[in-house]
């Protein structure tokens, strides 16, 4: 990555963003060498125009951000990267320095959680149990939500229609899981037919 760090006397804007929510968490700045440590430790290191030396983000409060990607914009000169954050990432306790937390991507929080409670087993979990069952189970599982969602869906009672399209989504997603695919596979689908 060729970044321009000229531009800026030696310091990029660093634009963070939640790698499941896409979320914009917080900005900060990074000189050469705080773009090398983050790269190479794999969590956001900036560089502190405060405190004038590199500070890892999470030193004190253990909130750190694990680097998931970074991209570089069209003129080398500023970076954003997505990262899954441990706690809040705004010092006043909030999940972004930019306005509260929003609904808008909270399916990949979703998925991410699913996918963890499949992996680790957890017997406590009705979404292992689920899956524990099979294929066959789950499939089914995810027709009577789409049968419940039409039933819903002609009658007048919002609350009960929202409730059951959450209810297919979520168990569509342990589907999907079950298929070894994601989110994300169904959406690139969905932008191809756009085109």
């Amino acid at each position: 990555m060729n970044i321009n760090f000229t531009k800026g006397n030696g310091l990029v804007p660093v634009i963070i963003q939640d790698n499941n929510t896409l979320q914009i968490l917080m900005l900060g700045y990074m000189n050469k060498e705080a773009f090398t440590k983050t790269k190479n430790d794999n969590i956001v290191t900036f560089f502190s125009r405060s405190k004038n030396r590199l500070w890892t983000k999470g030193e004190a409060s253990g909130n750190i951000l694990k680097v998931k990607d970074i991209q570089i914009d069209c003129d080398n000169d500023t970076i954003l990267i997505k990262a899954n954050p441990s706690g809040p990432s705004c010092h006043k306790g909030t999940t972004s320095c930019f306005k509260k937390e929003t609904a808008k991507g909270y399916v990949y929080d979703l998925q991410a959680t699913i996918n963890q409670r499949i992996d680790e087993n957890d017997k406590n979990s009705y979404t292992n149990k689920l899956y524990q069952r099979g294929i066959n189970k789950v499939a089914q599982k995810v027709g009577e939500e789409a049968i419940e969602l039409v039933i819903e869906a002609k009658d007048n009672n919002d609350k009960l229609f929202k409730n059951e399209a959450a209810d297919l989504l979520y168990h569509y997603l342990i589907l999907l899981k079950m298929k070894g695919q994601t989110f994300e596979d169904i959406e690139d689908i969905l932008k191809k037919r756009r085109q």
